[in-house]
């Protein structure tokens, strides 16, 4: 007897259909085809030990087990629960009528216990494109897709509790996974905000570097910050997290979709509500910065576990030239491509790249006479940033230190709470804008968009042309100061550009002004 289950693979963060084809006929052994790894070949030692566990018995017969497509990889312990399905159909100890209508993923325990996979989200949503009547999911993994109302989605502990499932002949609502303890638990336990943010209110001075991040945050634009030590800089980009507003259910969707392949769930319940703060060290690896791996098991990195959220880069500087180097093309293309012999995946990856960093290796440039670096020191410190690095950096905020007197008084500055109203109206303008589109920031805009969204009158692109010849700026450069000042324009609630607003805009390029640290 031929069994056929559904079952699925993530390739970047889609799913594509998997099918696991189990036929037992005369002869002797068990065989595993289909291009299997190690994982899924180990799967056959614990099916059958868990099946003996639950009083099944494994037939003494020739047991052929296809995993198709079979010109495809398959890895994991997604399919123990598959195979265990499929011999105990094919041997005829269960009737399961309900077989072949669910998309079913799980690791099998030796105790016939279900262990969460990876991935659960794109499995749903490929569940639904298939038309199937739903997903059996273990308990843990279903919990990321409860947001997921379409389908019939359940959460599974044990093999006993899918087995009640496929068999079609009672109620197994207790078995929704909006029905189950695990959910209710996990909404009792799940905190309003999961993160600690840094306040702006704590924050004392640096007015001009509060304006240029929520310039930032508003548009979603890269920014560097340059300073002393202690002048704050980690403070404020730490404190930036806090100002971002509530991701929409498509960026929640694709976001949530790159942790769960990624197999970095949160615990919670559904879809992720913050937006990321990913902080690598700066002694990461490119492989840890844009994802990668052997064979096709590619894992996303951090610019991609950052998408919609920020990357931040302490000590920008003294980060590998390579590593550097490597963020050009994601910050460009909001997007990275991950290529090896047998296979090509592509991950999401826009994120907003917040970077902090030194203007000299002493530090103290900018700061009075404290600085002892020579013009060759300081132009070779900062030349470690190439040039088209800085063309992807939108703003560009010297942050002084703080002056003793204002550190003495104290006091409070303007919360975050109120920073963050701020952004959200801007950010909602910028939604209504590029509604349809595929993006939902100003930064985001390609050359279309920018001629679409950006129009010019005379007046600013009389000034534009000065600011350009005057600074030497980029094509790259030009561009991008439009997309900030379209952002002003939005926190301004201006309908178009003004010539005030590229004045303010330009004001963060200041490194791109030729010469500026031989002073």
């Amino acid at each position: 007897m031929l069994v056929s289950i559904h079952c699925a693979k993530c390739v970047g963060i889609e799913a594509v259909p998997v099918t696991v084809e189990i036929e037992i006929t005369l002869g002797v052994g068990i065989h595993l085809v289909g291009l299997a790894d190690a994982a899924v070949k180990e799967s056959l030692l614990r099916t059958v030990t868990a099946l003996q566990a639950r009083g099944f018995h494994v037939p003494g017969k020739k047991i052929v087990i296809n995993l198709a497509p079979a010109d495809m990889h398959k890895q994991g312990s997604g399919y123990d629960v598959p195979i265990a399905l499929g011999v105990i159909a094919a041997s005829g100890q269960r009737d399961m009528p309900e077989l072949e209508k669910y998309l079913i993923m799980g690791e099998l325990g030796l105790d016939a216990s279900v262990r969460p996979v990876s991935g659960a989200l794109p499995m749903v949503e490929l569940a639904q494109k298939q038309g199937l009547k739903g997903c059996i999911l273990p308990e843990e993994s279903a919990l990321e897709a409860v947001d997921y109302t379409d389908s019939l989605l359940f959460g599974v502990r044990t093999l006993d509790d899918v087995l009640r499932i496929l068999s079609g002949s009672e109620d197994v609502s207790d078995l929704l996974i909006w029905n189950t303890e695990a959910y209710g638990r996990a909404l009792r336990q799940q905190p309003a905000h999961s993160l600690t943010y840094m306040d702006f209110a704590d924050i004392i001075g640096q007015d001009g570097a509060k304006r240029g991040v929520e310039i930032g945050c508003s548009g979603g634009h890269n920014v560097l910050l340059i300073g002393a030590p202690g002048s704050g800089k980690s403070s404020i980009a730490k404190a930036m997290a806090g100002i971002l507003p509530p991701m929409t259910r498509e960026e929640s969707a694709i976001t949530s979709k790159v942790y769960s392949v990624a197999g970095r769930s949160s615990g919670g319940v559904g879809l992720m509500r913050e937006r990321p703060f990913r902080a690598p060290h700066i002694s990461a690896s490119k492989a840890a910065m844009l994802g990668g791996g052997s064979g096709e098991n590619i894992l996303p990195g951090e610019v991609s576990l950052a998408t919609n959220g920020i990357l931040f880069c302490d000590e920008f500087c003294e980060a590998p030239k390579s590593t550097l180097e490597s963020l050009r093309a994601p910050m460009e293309d909001r997007k990275v491509s991950i290529s090896r012999l047998k296979a090509k995946i592509e991950y999401p990856a826009s994120f907003m790249l917040v970077a902090a960093s030194n203007p000299c290796p002493c530090g103290y440039y900018g700061e009075g006479d404290r600085c002892t670096c020579t013009v060759g020191q300081r132009l070779g410190y900062l030349s470690r940033l190439s040039g088209p690095i800085m063309d992807r950096i939108d703003l560009q905020i010297w942050v002084h230190p703080v002056q003793t007197a204002a550190l003495v008084r104290g006091g409070k500055a303007e919360p975050s709470a109120d920073i963050a109203r701020r952004v959200l109206q801007a950010r909602e303008i910028q939604r209504k804008r590029f509604e349809g589109s595929g993006i939902f920031t100003n930064a985001e805009m390609n050359s279309k968009q920018l001629e679409a969204f950006c129009p010019l009158d005379n007046d600013c692109k009389k000034l534009l042309e000065q600011l350009i010849d005057r600074m030497g700026l980029s094509a790259r450069a030009y561009t991008r100061i439009i997309k900030i000042a379209r952002t002003i324009a939005d926190l301004a609630g201006e309908d178009r550009i003004r010539p005030e607003h590229l004045a303010e805009a330009s004001s963060y390029r200041f490194l791109d002004r030729r010469n500026i640290l031989e002073l």
